[in-house]
């Protein structure tokens, strides 16, 4: 029996196959069916040092949605950080007032520096350009609504590659899966190399692209990311690639039918508005999962399921 009951949820990498597809059985069972009182008497920290939207509000709202509490921060500028107090110390202190963190952190390998002082489960919302487990599990939801498998399936993926979180956590969890993936980047940021070689490890076939629309046709999901200014350390350097791939609906002629484009959001120019009235669109319903299975993850580590 599979048990998640006061674990950590850090990295995607930590999870096996069978794990995973639980995580997603025990949210399209919440989507389904919603427990209100699940949580009644638990209390959320929600400790963000770094900006969110959907991330943050989605923790909190799945929290309440389940019957619990939350307490918390989006701004570490109100904190005691401020005063220079460590990360080890500010979290040793909320793990001791919540039942659950959920922590987003600008530097990597943050959140399990974070679990090394909390006795409560930890759930990384995102540390620098390492991991995003929970949005991983979202992803993959999404996938498995919008194709009815996640086997065998063709995915590229579009744009910041080499920063971006959601990506390298997606692109692990696809190891289990025998995707055949397409890495869609400008040279400077393409796919790491440690990702290529675990695609290699695990037999996944892949390739790198720095063109988007030869692409399009062969696929069943498009993961679209933006640019990420906020990764790089020289401007000039972002401003040559802040426009590399636009998708607009007009490149979608000839795509195949179940095609589904997710976006970990927020987007910036990378998807035109006139994509969101196309039968290929999904980013949005892609966000409301994130609380299906944010819910399910608290449950899980809570000892609920």
């Amino acid at each position: 029996m599979l048990t998640f009951k006061n674990r950590d949820i850090l990295s995607i990498k930590e999870f096996t196959k069978e794990e995973i597809l639980h995580v997603l059985k025990v949210a399209s069972a919440l989507k389904k069916k919603p427990q209100p009182k699940l949580l009644d008497g638990y209390v959320l920290g929600s400790c963000f040092f770094e900006p969110s939207t959907r991330t943050r509000l989605s923790f909190e709202t799945a929290m309440q949605r389940l019957g619990g509490k939350v307490i918390g921060f989006a701004d570490p500028n109100v904190t005691s950080t401020k005063k220079g107090e460590t990360l080890y110390d500010s979290i040793k202190i909320i793990s001791q007032y919540a039942d659950v963190i959920a922590m987003r952190h600008p530097l990597e390998g943050a959140a399990r520096r974070a679990a090394e002082a909390s006795e409560k489960p930890i759930i990384n919302g995102g540390d620098g350009a390492n991991q995003h487990p929970s949005q991983t599990f979202l992803d993959l939801l999404s996938i498995q609504e919008t194709q009815k498998k996640l086997e065998n399936l063709s995915i590229a993926f579009v744009g910041d590659l080499k920063y971006g979180r959601t990506v390298h956590s997606l692109a692990q969890a696809l190891c289990h899966f025998n995707s055949r993936v397409y890495c869609v980047a400008p040279e400077m940021l393409q796919m790491p190399e440690y990702i290529l070689d675990e695609f290699k490890l695990s037999r996944i076939k892949f390739s790198l692209h720095s063109e988007l629309e030869p692409i399009l046709p062969k696929v069943d999901i498009l993961y679209m990311t933006r640019i990420q200014a906020e990764r790089f350390g020289d401007p000039a350097e972002y401003e040559k690639v802040k426009n590399a791939y636009v998708l607009t609906a007009a490149m979608l002629k000839g795509v195949k039918s179940n095609l589904k484009i997710l976006h970990p959001l927020p987007r910036v120019n990378e998807v035109a508005p006139d994509v969101d009235a196309t039968p290929y669109a999904y980013y949005f319903q892609e966000a409301e999962n994130g609380l299906y299975v944010r819910e399910a993850l608290f449950g899980l580590v809570l000892g609920k399921f």
